[in-house]
């Protein structure tokens, strides 16, 4: 699986409130969230993501609440993948069973900068940055991450196998 996108970068400790501010919780359809993704944040991210676009923080990404609705959020606004030095446990069992791809890199996080077009082969856990033509390095997921994630998240994996 690879994805290819623009780098919206941010620092440290994104926590869920300004992924997806609480005020925004009482609908949780996926598109109405998406229209409010990052606000807190960035109040430009929606006019300027795109469709494959990829995020690229710092340490704790996802801190905070366990709200489900922050990956929700960032998959609805088309953002393909999501790269921290760290996640929050719950940020990144839920990020994973919506089928949100997360990946954890030190390198990437600290290198790639805002702006940066860049390129994942999420197999091998390589993140290429196209604008300098450097490569870091991701653990890759085990087998049964990567079903789930191609798959869509846990529950259309868990479909899958119940119709085959």
């Amino acid at each position: 699986m690879k994805f290819r996108g623009r780098v919206f970068k941010y620092g440290d400790n994104v926590d869920t409130d300004v992924i997806i501010p609480a005020r925004y919780l009482n609908n949780p359809e996926p598109e109405i969230l998406a229209q409010h993704c990052m606000e807190d944040i960035d109040k430009e991210f929606v006019k300027k993501v795109k469709k494959g676009d990829i995020i690229v923080a710092g340490k704790n990404f996802g801190s905070g609440s366990s709200r489900e609705h922050a990956p929700l959020s960032i998959k609805a606004a088309g953002v393909s993948c999501v790269i921290a030095e760290s996640f929050a446990r719950i940020f990144y069992r839920n990020a994973i069973n919506i089928g949100l791809p997360i990946l954890i890199s030190k390198d990437a996080s600290q290198n790639i900068e805002d702006g940066s077009e860049i390129e994942i082969d999420l197999d091998n856990g390589i993140i290429k940055d196209l604008k300098n033509n450097k490569e870091y390095y991701s653990e890759k997921y085990p087998k049964f991450l990567q079903e789930i994630i191609s798959s869509g998240g846990l529950i259309e994996k868990i479909k899958k196998e119940v119709t085959q």
